[in-house]
């Protein structure tokens, strides 16, 4: 037997599969346990971990029905580095009972896969009619029992450069934090910073300028988020966030705010605002901004979404 069809090639061979067999017993339970999917347990070959997939009732997700669906995956907690991908030439093999010996299908023109990160499986959505399978004089269920196999021949390698994994959060959620500034006229540093506080999974800290920053020094009062550790943050990653400061009002409730969205990073670690509030203003008596030399400020942060090195 050796046939062609839509580019699959079906053979019989009597050797047994070189790196991996899969023997279930009492099959037809599978199915009755509602197990549409079974991932084997991990193999080697040619230096990586890989795994069969079985879908006994065929892949519903790519909607193949009357027959079994049968792939090989590169597992994903394989020690396959970022930005590599690995060409493979691949046998996936069905055992013949009444014959002793095995089905094999395999790409027609033998063609080699690629395997990385985005694309770990590789297989047949129709490996086997299910007529066939389960028919009792083809050899292949027999007292509901069967084995697949598999054999895998890396090809070669390569490395496909660098690249980034954008996170956006879903039903991110806002983490607050208030800072209480005493003995303010005191302030004798260009800056000053709060505790670090934990926000999204990242240590963050306020840095408040009491005389202003850069060209609005003496005017204006500035203020900012910064990562309190920035070297922490590896590069190529990125945290995007919204951020919402704040300093109280505690007379009139007429509180200064300044919102915004900024990317963070090890080397752009401090966003804010220059221009947060005329000092006049912050020190005026009128306004409850400073009230017996305190201060009170709140910040709000939100992590949006978060960008990771690929390599």
């Amino acid at each position: 037997m050796d046939t062609k069809d839509d580019g699959i090639s079906r053979s019989v061979v009597e050797a047994s599969p070189a790196h991996y067999i899969m023997k279930i017993q009492s099959f037809s339970l599978l199915t009755n346990n509602s197990i549409e999917r079974y991932e084997s347990g991990k193999f080697e070959a040619g230096g990586h971990k890989w795994k069969l997939v079985l879908y006994p009732s065929g892949n519903k997700s790519k909607n193949v029905k009357d027959y079994i669906s049968l792939y090989l995956a590169l597992d994903e907690s394989s020690s396959l580095h970022p930005g590599w991908e690995i060409y493979v030439n691949f046998r996936l093999f069905l055992f013949d009972h009444n014959n002793d010996n095995y089905l094999v299908v395999q790409d027609a023109a033998k063609k080699e896969r690629r395997f990385h990160r985005m694309k770990i499986e590789w297989g047949f959505d129709q490996f086997i009619p299910l007529k066939d399978f389960n028919l009792g004089s083809k050899g292949y269920l027999v007292d509901d029992t069967c084995a697949f196999g598999a054999e895998v021949f890396v090809c070669r390698e390569r490395n496909t450069g660098k690249g980034e994994s954008l996170n956006m959060i879903k039903d991110a959620h806002p983490y607050k934090h208030a800072w209480e500034i005493k003995d303010f006229s005191k302030l004798d540093s260009e800056c000053c910073d709060s505790k670090p506080f934990n926000a999204g999974n990242y240590k963050w800290k306020i840095k408040l300028y009491p005389k202003g920053k850069g060209t609005e020094l003496g005017r204006y009062l500035a203020m900012y988020l910064a990562l309190a550790n920035p070297t922490s943050i590896s590069p190529g990653s990125k945290i995007y966030v919204q951020t919402t400061l704040l300093i109280h009002d505690q007379k009139q409730g007429r509180h200064q705010i300044g919102k915004a969205n900024y990317w963070f990073s090890a080397s752009s670690h401090e966003h804010g605002f220059s221009r947060f509030l005329l000092l006049s203003s912050f020190n005026s008596q009128y306004w409850g901004y400073l009230v017996k030399d305190t201060c009170l400020v709140d910040v709000e942060v939100t992590v949006l979404g978060v960008v990771d090195a690929l390599s």
